[in-house]
Parts: structure tokens; sequence; C-alpha cells
């Protein structure tokens, strides 16, 4: 993963699992690091889809909580819907199986496990350049 030069949070949440060749589990820490940040960034409590919609949709007014570029052009804005219904299939297909499903009944081959903690890598990029909006 440091070959692919992975982004350091993914590495600070799953590390030791991926030492002892435990991809259940290092995908789970992952794709929980990126909840974490979300919450943190946003100031949101929730969890999963529901997150990720409160925290990215444009809603009523516009303008999400968190916005991933300058939401000017119809491209930002088909971007910042696709980032949000990434989390979204991030989480329910990553994560909820991990987190709800028996390891012997989820088996992930360590190929998966590095292509997903490689996504949750480039979601991680993103994160760290969004812009809160203060709604009123």
């Amino acid at each position: 993963m440091e070959n692919r030069g992975v982004h350091q949070d993914v590495l600070k949440f799953c590390k030791a699992e991926l030492l002892q060749a435990n991809y259940f589990h290092a995908v789970l820490e992952a794709t929980k690091s990126v909840a974490s940040k979300v919450r943190s960034k946003s100031g949101l409590t929730c969890d999963g889809a529901e997150l990720a919609t409160l925290a990215f949709s444009l809603g009523k007014t516009g303008k999400p909580i968190l916005a991933i570029n300058q939401l000017i052009t119809d491209t930002d804005v088909s971007e910042q819907k696709g980032f949000m219904n990434l989390l979204i299939g991030l989480f329910g297909t990553f994560r909820n199986p991990v987190a709800h499903a028996e390891k012997i009944y989820w088996l992930i081959s360590e190929q998966d496990a590095l292509d997903i903690l490689s996504l949750v890598s480039l979601v991680h990029r993103k994160l760290d350049i969004v812009t809160k909006f203060q709604l009123a």
C-alpha cells in the first residue's frame, strides 16, 4: 500500500490488519475511517448512507454541508452528486457486509482488499480538500 502512495489515514486505521493479512478487518477499518472523517468535517453524528446524503447532497439550498469542488458548473454539480453516491456505495457494498457478516461467509482476496483500500485512499484525498458551508 505504501508503494501505491495510499493516503496516510488508510494506513492509520488498518495497517495492523494489513500486516496480519487480515483483509476482512482491514477493509472494515478503512471504510470506517471514511465515515469518521466525514463526521469530523461536517459536524454530523449519523452514519452510512444517511451521513453521505446529509453531508454531500445539494438539498433545497443548492449548497451541501461539504463540497468537493466549487459547484459552479454542471460538471462540478455532477461530480458532487457522484461523490455522494460513491460514498453511499462504499458503505453499502464494503462496510455494511463486513460489519454484519461473519468473516467465514464474506471472503475477500488480497487483490480485492488492495483495490478497495485504493478507493478509500482516493476518497480520503477528496475529503481533505472539502469546503464546509455554513448553513442557516
